[in-house]
């Protein structure tokens, strides 16, 4: 599998891993309850009566298996976590792929902050009413009044500039992407999957417990 495939291979181990642990960390699905209720100690003519509670998982009678089946997808991501990482030092990046991958994040971030002043444009407005003051009346009593205010916003920073600075960033926030989607598809990693990324928590179990159809 490639680079891409597997990381996409790695959530999907994260996501069994998680299905499995909330299995075992529901109470009643790794106990079994019992009630029995002593009618006879109240009313001698009737028989006490016991009842099981009823699991709420499927997996309640397989609790062990599904344990040993949570160590073996972290014993699997142990493995592809380490292919993974080999796979990654063959790579001829500057920063290494998550260097690059965050030093990128940054690059688009800064560039659409640059690109967002450069559209910016001077502005004339008349805000009715947005000013007050005080001034003394006829009868020398301070009074309050209020005003129309022109806000005149005008840009202070080089525009061109600005623009030149976005296009060389995107530019190269273009070319570093390519680079890292090529190198995610064309990277190989020496990793075989145990069962197909796209089967359900069942169907992998299933494989795991040779109870596959």
């Amino acid at each position: 599998m490639n680079l891409k495939e597997a990381f996409r291979f790695q959530n999907k181990l994260q996501s069994l891993m998680e299905e499995a642990q909330s299995i075992l960390g529901n109470e009643d699905n790794i106990t079994r309850v019992q009630n029995t209720y002593l009618r006879k100690k109240v009313m001698k003519q009737f028989e006490d009566e016991t009842t099981e509670v009823v699991p709420s998982t499927e997996y309640s009678g397989q609790i062990t298996s599904v344990a040993e089946f949570l160590l073996y997808l972290l014993r699997e991501r142990e493995l592809l976590t380490a292919a993974v990482c080999r796979a990654k030092s063959r790579l001829d990046l500057p920063a290494g792929l998550d260097g690059e991958v965050s030093l990128n994040a940054r690059r688009q971030d800064a560039a659409r902050l640059l690109r967002r002043m450069a559209g910016l444009r001077s502005s004339e407005v008349v805000i009715p009413n947005g000013g007050t003051g005080y001034c003394f009346n006829n009868e020398g009593n301070q009074v309050s009044y209020r005003c129309d205010v022109k806000r005149v916003t005008t840009i202070n920073f080089d525009r061109n500039r600005i623009r030149k600075m976005c296009a060389e960033l995107s530019r190269k926030a273009d070319a570093v992407s390519s680079a890292l989607d090529a190198a995610l598809v064309t990277t190989q990693v020496d990793y075989a999957a145990p069962f197909d990324v796209n089967d359900t928590f069942a169907e992998a179990f299933g494989v795991f417990t040779g109870e596959a159809d």
